[in-house]
């Protein structure tokens, strides 16, 4: 076990909430709304045009306060997120910074592991505070709606922007066990080409079907080689939070966990497919909403295109 402990989350949304029966008149309008919206599992999302790097400094500010700690206590700031920042060079996170009046205090950069960003950064948090090196803020943003129009009713009915933190320091709590892997081999499910400074839209590049079928398949292999660096198995685990890229594949990735809907803080539904914010946001949700226990275990598990996949299990420290 690394120990350690996640001392304060926050989730942010900004923007006007778009229904999704108001989308499918826009971009579908021979579909059955109600059909659809049961399909999707998304009822809402946001979309807004604040830049990314001071989305991901009010969520990472809010994550502070919940620590109890001054932005100025961190000494590592990670940004992550699926398309990018602010900018190309230097790193967004350097923006984050400068709102959050840091200089000079600790390093930051930028990550991308797609929907599996934050839990590459969690892993570089946990380690560095391992090491002595924190605490760490970790911060998922993502503004993903310039890269979607209603001419692909596939992306426009799902995705939102949204952005969440965690800080990550010192204490009696810890990893029980972590797992991260890429498999290249398999198709990129979700594609967004770089082509020079022209914006491309984001797409997907297989089927709703394949796409379900591979991250169910690899949700299982990363919670079952998870649960086994522990010693333990499902019924040792109070809470389950996997990403949510739609409700139906929400639905489908706990019952092939054996995870029981309460185990788990729902949040597609409102805030639509957000990518690498998913598992933070829920994460926040589960400490303000949920009782949860000094000694609980929380079993955190995502899959992205590349195709990345990975789970962490933590249990919450005993105090």
């Amino acid at each position: 076990m690394l120990s350690m402990a996640i001392l304060g989350t926050a989730g942010h949304l900004e923007g006007e909430a778009r229904t999704t029966r108001e989308l499918i008149r826009e971009s579908s309008p021979g579909s059955d709304p109600e059909v659809l919206e049961a399909k999707l599992g998304i009822r809402e999302r946001r979309w807004t045009d604040t830049r990314p790097s001071l989305m991901a400094a009010r969520a990472l500010r809010a994550a502070c306060e919940d620590a109890g700690l001054e932005p100025t206590a961190l000494k590592r700031v990670i940004y992550t997120s699926s398309v990018g920042g602010d900018q190309l060079v230097p790193a967004t996170s350097n923006r984050v910074m400068d709102e959050l009046g840091l200089s000079d205090t600790c390093d930051a950069f930028d990550l991308n592991n797609a929907c599996m960003g934050f839990m590459s950064g969690l892993d570089i948090a946990v380690r560095s505070v391992a090491t002595g090196l924190g605490p760490v803020g970790v911060v998922a943003c993502e503004r993903i709606s310039p890269f979607i129009s209603p001419e692909d009713h596939r992306t426009y009915l799902v995705f939102g922007d949204a952005a969440a933190a965690a800080v990550v320091g010192a204490g009696d709590g810890g990893m029980l066990g972590m797992h991260l892997s890429n498999k290249p081999i398999f198709p990129a499910s979700v594609q967004l080409p770089m082509t020079g400074f022209n914006q491309v839209p984001v797409r997907f590049a297989s089927s709703n079907k394949d796409m379900t079928r591979i991250a169910v398949a690899a949700l299982k292999r990363a919670a079952d080689d998870v649960l086994g660096q522990a010693g333990m198995s499902m019924s040792d685990v109070e809470w389950v939070l996997p990403h949510q890229p739609n409700g139906r594949m929400l639905d489908r990735a706990l019952e092939a966990l054996g995870a029981r809907p309460e185990q788990t803080v729902r949040v597609v539904d409102y805030i639509g497919s957000v990518a690498s914010v998913a598992i933070p946001f829920s994460l926040a949700r589960l400490f303000r909403e949920r009782e949860v226990k000094p000694g609980d275990r929380i079993l955190m598990i995502g899959v992205g295109t590349g195709v990345a996949c990975g789970a962490m299990l933590y249990q919450v420290p005993s105090c």
